[in-house]
C-alpha cells in the first residue's frame, strides 16, 4: 500500500497542477525523467530542443552539443522539489561531453540523474516504527553525436533507468529496471532579419523508446514517459555586445491514453479496455499515442504541452531569461511562468531559476533550480 501512495504521490501530484475541471493525464512510470534538470532551461519555461548548445544539451537535444566551441565540459545540477510540500525531495543531475574527430565533428556525452523521495519511516499495523527507506529514481545515459553537415548534426543516445520504491514489509515491491534510447537531430543556419544576421535553430528530440518498466517483479508493467519535443529559436545581435534569443518547444507523451468509461460500458467491459491498454506494447503505444484520446482529435491536441522561452545576453557574460508553460486541463494544468538569470566566464558558468506558477494551488510554485558548468579548455588554460 505505501509503494501504490507514493507511486500516485510522485505520478500525479509532483507533475501536474490541481484543477476542478475534469482531468485525464497521460500517466506513466519514473516521472522524474520528465524533469528539466537544469536553471537555463527551466528558466526559459522548460524550453531546450533547439536553444543555443550548452552543457546541459544532453537532456533537451544531445545533438546540439557538436555545434560548441569548446572541446570538453562538466556541469553539475541542484532542483529542490516540491519544496511547498516537503523538504527531502530533489533532484541531483550531472553531465559531461568531449568532442572529437576531424575538425571535432563528433561529440561523446554523458549525465546521471539521481531523484531522491526523501527519507519515509515505515511502520506496522500498531503505528510502530520499523525501518525508514529512502526510494528513488535514477537514470543513466551515453550519447554519440556527429555533425552529418556543416549546419546539421544528428544523435544517439542510450539510457539505464532504475527505480526503487520497494520497502522491508514482504508486499511484493520490487527495484524496477528498464532500457531506453534517444534519437535527435539539430540544425542552426543563419538567417537575414533586417541588416542583421540571425541564428535559426531547429530541433527534435524523441526520447526514452524503450522498455516499460515493472516494480513488483514483472506482474505489472508501467509505460516510461516516451517524449517526442520539437523546437524552433532565433538568435538576433541586437549590435555588438546585445543579443536577444526567442525559443519555442512543444512536447507530446508517445503513450497511450488511459480509457474513459461511457455511459452505457459496465465496469468489467472498463477494466477490460484498461488491461488491452495496458496490454500494449511499447513500440505499438507509440503509434497509438497520435490517435487513442477518448476526446478525438481535440484530446490529441489537448496532449500536446507548449512552452516560449527568452533569453537576453550581455556580450555572452551576463543573462537574463523569462519563459512561459502551459498544459491543457484535462493533462494535470501545469501553467507557470519561469524566471531566470546566469553569469559566465571562461572558466565556469553559473545559472539560477525560479518558477511562478499561475495555476491554483500547484506544488510546482517557487521551485528553484540551480546549475554549475565548467570549461575543461578554459580551466586547462590557467595551469599552463
Amino acid at each position: 500500500m505505501r509503494k501504490l501512495i507514493l507511486t500516485s504521490f510522485l505520478a500525479l501530484t509532483a507533475l501536474y497542477g490541481y484543477t476542478q475541471e475534469p482531468i485525464n493525464p497521460i500517466v506513466t512510470a519514473v516521472p522524474s525523467l520528465s524533469i528539466a534538470p537544469d536553471a537555463r532551461g527551466g528558466g526559459m519555461g522548460d524550453v531546450g530542443a533547439a536553444t543555443l548548445p550548452d552543457l546541459y544539451s544532453q537532456h533537451w537535444n544531445p545533438a546540439k552539443l557538436t555545434f560548441l566551441n569548446t572541446k570538453a565540459g562538466l556541469g553539475v545540477s541542484y532542483t529542490p522539489w516540491l519544496s511547498k510540500l516537503v523538504k527531502d525531495i530533489a533532484l541531483v543531475y550531472a553531465t559531461g561531453f568531449y568532442k572529437f574527430g576531424n575538425d571535432e565533428n563528433q561529440t561523446i556525452s554523458a549525465s546521471i540523474r539521481y531523484f531522491s523521495i526523501g527519507d519515509i519511516n515505515e511502520t506496522d499495523l500498531n503505528g510502530t516504527f520499523v525501518a525508514s527507506v529512502s526510494p528513488y529514481e535514477m537514470a543513466f545515459d551515453v550519447a554519440y553525436s556527429r555533425k552529418l553537415t556543416q549546419t546539421f548534426s544528428g544523435s544517439v543516445a542510450l539510457r539505464y533507468i532504475r527505480t526503487d520504491y520497494s520497502s522491508t514489509s514482504d508486499d511484493g515491491a520490487t527495484a524496477g529496471n528498464a532500457w531506453a534510447a534517444d534519437i535527435a537531430g539539430y540544425n542552426e543556419s543563419y538567417v537575414m532579419i533586417g541588416q542583421a544576421e540571425s541564428l535559426l535553430g531547429l530541433g527534435f528530440n524523441i526520447s526514452n523508446i524503450g522498455t516499460k518498466i515493472s516494480m513488483d517483479g514483472g506482474n505489472t508493467e508501467y509505460f516510461i514517459p516516451t517524449n517526442m519535443r520539437l523546437g524552433a529559436s532565433l538568435t538576433y545581435p541586437l549590435d555588438d555586445y546585445n543579443t536577444l534569443a526567442i525559443s519555442a518547444d512543444l512536447n507530446k507523451l508517445l503513450v497511450p491514453s488511459r480509457p474513459v468509461q461511457r455511459e452505457e460500458e459496465t465496469n468489467d467491459e472498463f477494466r477490460a479496455r484498461i488491461d488491452e491498454v495496458n496490454k500494449t506494447g511499447p513500440v505499438s503505444g507509440i503509434f497509438k499515442s497520435f490517435s487513442d484520446s477518448p476526446y478525438g482529435f481535440k484530446g490529441e491536441l489537448e496532449e500536446i504541452t507548449w512552452s516560449l522561452g527568452a533569453e537576453y545576453a550581455y556580450n555572452n557574460q551576463f543573462m537574463l531569461r523569462a519563459g512561459y508553460y502551459n498544459e491543457s486541463q484535462k493533462q494535470g494544468n501545469r501553467k507557470y511562468f519561469s524566471f531566470g538569470a546566469g553569469f559566465k566566464l571562461s572558466v565556469f558558468n553559473l545559472d539560477a531559476s525560479y518558477l511562478i506558477s499561475t495555476a491554483e494551488s500547484n506544488p510546482l510554485d517557487q521551485t528553484l533550480r540551480f546549475s554549475l558548468g565548467f570549461d575543461m579548455d578554459g580551466l586547462r588554460g590557467l595551469f599552463r
